[in-house]
């Protein structure tokens, strides 16, 4: 037996709130009709949509229990869907609900045939933003633990990694800077036998020249200046479990000597030191440079190059993934709305849309870094496309869902100039830059009765 999904109307007219409970058959249409009915039957059914009508008692002819309402659903249940009602010239009232969090809004007299066209809508979208959120959180408590994907291009390199996890033998990642490398080499860490020892991560672009084979090597008291005491390097850190290397084709020639020399015999010797000491390290390393053109120039030793990449693998750049920059969009909003205390509870439609069009060069660090500044500049409960600041090319390029993307901007550029011109359509058509007719159209198109 299939479960009808649950459509809540709040709505204390009892002719209407009947009429629409027979316009929806393929729902189960739960009617409350006051904010307390409301607030109860969310609990006990846990609606994905809920219609609410702005005008409830003990105020019917004015708004301020029904915005009361929204925000209680909201605070409740952060990813229902809220459609609004609003009557006639009360674009404000409109206005003031979507910057609080509804979906949509409706204008009365309602024209049954628009309204199940908006609720549908909304089923489809909270079902793809549950979707996606399992989809969030299974790639988020899986053997690679905090890497976030959905992607059949990403699902292939950790198919990869999770054979070779068990294999003891030296993994080099190519990819370019924000792809995730280190979080891939923890996760294979944690998939191999070795997961009970230490994870060490060393990136060595960051690390000047000098220091660099103190960092790897370790020293003996005395080698130099300042060497007070013997101190274990990385690589010594790391045995019985995993050394990192990130931007492994910074690794200066003579350092490289040295790393050759451990991989081939498993033993070092500490900057100052004469003793060898056997290590048990397995070795992953990353890099975003064209390492085949290093060994070409001799600016990398081909030697260590063929002991470092037994097995390679390639990261998708974020561009290259499909569908994963709004999943992790999503997934960022989540987290840093909780971290910094903020009430954003998702993206819109342009958000979205535009996070699918940009090319993200900086990948998921650049990713993460505008949805933690979009979480901050936020006015309203969702990150909206301005927030994001990523400029035209975002809308220019977008190609997934063109016409509903279009529908959101123009809805709420008409409904924001109506607005400022007062309900003036001369006023609001030069505004939008416009004739008169063609806001006559575009008001009779989206059912905004102008």
């Amino acid at each position: 037996m299939t479960t009808k999904p649950v459509l809540l109307v709040v709505e204390d007219d009892p002719g209407l709130a009947r009429q629409l409970r027979w316009a929806y058959e393929g729902y189960e249409v739960v009617v409350a009709g006051d904010r307390r009915a409301a607030m109860d039957a969310l609990r006990l059914h846990e609606p994905a949509v809920v219609t609410l009508d702005l005008g409830l008692p003990p105020d019917p002819d004015g708004t301020a229990e029904g915005f009361a309402c929204l925000a209680e659903i909201l605070a409740a249940k952060p990813d229902t869907k809220i459609v609004v009602a609003t009557g006639h010239g009360a674009r404000e009232s409109a206005l003031r609900a979507i910057a609080g969090g509804a979906w949509d809004f409706y204008a009365k007299p309602i024209d049954i045939d628009r309204l199940g066209l908006i609720v549908a809508r909304a089923f489809h979208v909270h079902a793809l933003e549950t979707e996606n959120r399992r989809l969030a959180k299974r790639g988020g408590e899986g053997r690679f633990g905090g890497l976030v994907y959905a992607s059949p291009e990403m699902a292939a390199v950790t198919r990869t990694l999770e054979r070779v996890a068990p294999a003891d033998v030296s993994v080099m990642l190519l990819g370019a800077s924000g792809t995730g490398k280190e979080l891939l080499a923890r996760g294979l860490h944690d998939a191999s036998p070795r997961r009970g020892g230490a994870f060490v991560a060393i990136n060595c672009a960051a690390i000047p020249e000098t220091l660099l084979e103190s960092e790897l090597f370790g020293h003996e008291k005395g080698a130099f200046t300042g060497a007070v005491r013997a101190v274990e390097g990385k690589i010594e850190r790391a045995a019985g479990g995993t050394l990192f290397l990130d931007e492994i084709g910074d690794v200066p020639l003579p350092v490289q000597v040295k790393l050759l020399r451990f991989l081939q015999e498993r033993v070092i010797e500490r900057v100052g030191g004469r003793k060898a000491l056997p290590v048990d390290t397995r070795i992953v390393c990353a890099t975003h440079q064209d390492v085949d053109a290093m060994v070409a120039d001799g600016r990398f030793r081909e030697d260590l190059y063929y002991r470092l990449a037994e097995i390679v693998v390639r990261i998708p750049a974020l561009r290259e993934r499909s569908g994963d920059a709004a999943l992790l969009a999503r997934h960022f909003v989540t987290r840093h709305a909780q971290a910094l205390r903020v009430a954003v509870t998702g993206l819109s439609a342009d958000a979205a849309a535009a996070i699918d069009a940009w090319p993200w060069p900086g990948n998921v660090r650049e990713l993460e870094n505008r949805i933690k500044r979009a979480v901050i500049m936020a006015e309203g409960k969702r990150v909206t496309a301005a927030d994001l600041d990523l400029g035209a090319g975002a809308a220019d390029d977008a190609l997934l869902n063109l016409r509903a993307v279009r529908e959101v901007a123009d809805r709420r550029a008409i409904a924001r100039a109506l607005a400022r011109a007062e309900g003036n359509i001369s006023g609001a058509s030069r505004l939008l830059g416009i004739s008169r007719p063609t806001l006559y159209d575009l008001l009779k198109s989206y059912d905004l009765h102008g």
